[in-house]
């Protein structure tokens, strides 16, 4: 078996294999997007409407007033100081 028989035995694989690869992508959107006109038809999505959220707006993480963000930093850091003792 020669090398440029070998190399194209390579490319032929590897190109089946990115075309099942893409062909499953695309069926996995088209099935999701089906699901997501099915759901919104049938009025399951009523949850989101009812919370004024935009099903295809981005979504945004809301800061708690009352974050204790000091606490949060100390148990990294003793965290980190902690992983630094045993692993140094």
């Amino acid at each position: 078996m020669t090398i440029a028989v070998m190399l194209e035995q390579s490319g032929v694989i590897t190109l089946l294999g990115m075309g099942i690869v893409f062909g499953f992508l695309a069926i996995m959107i088209i099935c999701i997007s089906t699901l997501g006109k099915v759901i919104h038809a049938l009025g399951w999505d009523k949850d989101v409407a009812s919370a004024g959220i935009s099903p295809t707006g981005p979504i945004v993480p809301v800061r708690n007033s009352t974050s204790n963000d000091g606490v949060i930093s100390a148990v990294i850091a003793a965290a980190v100081t902690e992983y630094r003792k045993t692993h140094s």
